[in-house]
């Protein structure tokens, strides 16, 4: 059975919010912590860390946005299923877990 469209427009906000968050933590635990991604700490330093960030969050959305799109075809709502779980597990875990046990502190 394939999915409904509301459920794969369900999966694209759930991504979308993921990256969201992964955008705004990022920018705020890179005060504390710096960024682990090789990738954005070598443009850090030449474009700064908020076009770095806004550069790689939009590439990002704009990739869910084609996805979105290609909705009714195979392997999409299989693929949003993997990102917003790629996301939740190493992005959103670890980032509330380290803002909560800097509250903590």
């Amino acid at each position: 059975m394939a999915p409904s469209t509301t459920r794969i427009h369900q999966l694209f906000l759930l991504n979308l919010s993921l990256q969201l968050f992964d955008g705004v933590a990022t920018y705020q635990g890179a005060r504390f912590w710096g960024e682990g991604n090789p990738l954005l700490l070598s443009l850090i330093p030449t474009i700064g860390l908020l076009s770095t960030l806004l550069l790689f969050k939009a590439k990002a959305c704009g990739f869910l946005v084609v996805l979105r799109r290609l909705g009714h075809r195979p392997l999409v709502y299989e693929s949003m299923i993997v990102l917003a779980t790629t996301y939740a597990c190493l992005s959103f875990v670890p980032w509330m877990y380290r803002f909560f046990t800097l509250i903590r502190i």
